[in-house]
């Protein structure tokens, strides 16, 4: 009986198995919806709400990158498509302990902000200085980083904001904004961090924008195919005028080539009644 069981009990689990199916995860509308991974599911209920964590240099390619670390999560289901929405990203631990040296200051700044779609994101910010600082110092590069992370994300939306941590545009508008106060080595967005979402799309709206938008990008590389092609037709006709110019000037040079020789013996023929007539009047 317990034999019986056990193989009962084996087909139950590779029944489940089959039973599962693969259910595709795409990045949110910012990246473009690119396709980050897979994941396993009986029920497509349960693929909602799992987590997926990829490294930017994998939705971009660009291997400056590596270290970036984004989180989605499964927001919702359509057919075998996982739909996910942006919840944090954060800097891999090594990389932060490279930034971390001897007789090197570390300011760390948090802040917690309001997009212009009404997200509440908590970002978190870490400056290396190549000397020590004083606690005045440190106080300014706080307050002058609270300062420009308010203002700059008060008007732009949840995606703006993320593109430019991850790319270090916004990075880079701190550091020059501290600049006054104290030289900044390396200004990085160490950590990031959704408290409270905002006006989110719904899926139907997000599908039919992303079919606009690859409409839009199959038209103009269209137009730039179709530009190239007649700025190449262009460049071929102006050689082949080119060349028949210099065909036509080849044969008017060997037509006066081959009249130059009949020419001369009549000039000989001349030179010699001229040499004629002055004897004749010696």
């Amino acid at each position: 009986m317990a034999k019986k069981q056990n193989r009962a009990a084996a087909r139950k689990v590779k029944d489940r198995w089959k039973s599962k199916e693969w259910y595709n995860v795409l990045a949110p509308q910012m990246f473009n919806l690119a396709r980050i991974g897979e994941t396993l599911s009986s029920d497509p209920d349960s693929v909602i709400g799992r987590v997926a964590t990829v490294t930017l240099q994998d939705l971009t390619g660009d291997f400056s990158k590596a270290h970036l670390k984004l989180k989605f999560k499964v927001r919702d289901i359509r057919g075998y498509d996982a739909y996910t929405e942006f919840i944090a990203h954060d800097m891999a631990n090594d990389y932060v302990r490279r930034l971390s040296r001897r007789h090197r200051s570390k300011v760390d700044t948090v802040v917690d902000i309001k997009t212009a779609d009404n997200y509440i994101l908590r970002i978190k910010t870490l400056a290396v200085i190549d000397r020590r600082l004083q606690a005045s110092q440190r106080t300014g590069i706080r307050n002058t980083t609270t300062e420009l992370l308010k203002d700059y994300t008060r008007n732009k939306t949840l995606a703006e904001v993320v593109k430019a941590m991850v790319t270090g545009e916004l990075s880079r508008m701190i550091a020059a904004k501290c600049k006054p106060i104290v030289p900044i080595r390396r200004m990085e967005i160490r950590k990031s961090e959704v408290l409270k979402p905002g006006d989110v799309k719904s899926i139907d709206e997000i599908i039919e924008e992303e079919k606009k938008r690859q409409e839009e990008e199959e038209a103009r590389k269209a137009e730039e195919a179709a530009r190239k092609a007649a700025e190449a037709k262009a460049k071929e006709e102006a050689e082949a005028a080119e060349a028949a110019e210099s065909e036509e000037s080849k044969e008017e040079e060997n037509e006066e080539k081959a009249e130059a020789p009949a020419e001369e013996p009549e000039k000989e023929e001349e030179k010699k009644e001229e040499a004629a007539s002055e004897e004749e009047k010696e």
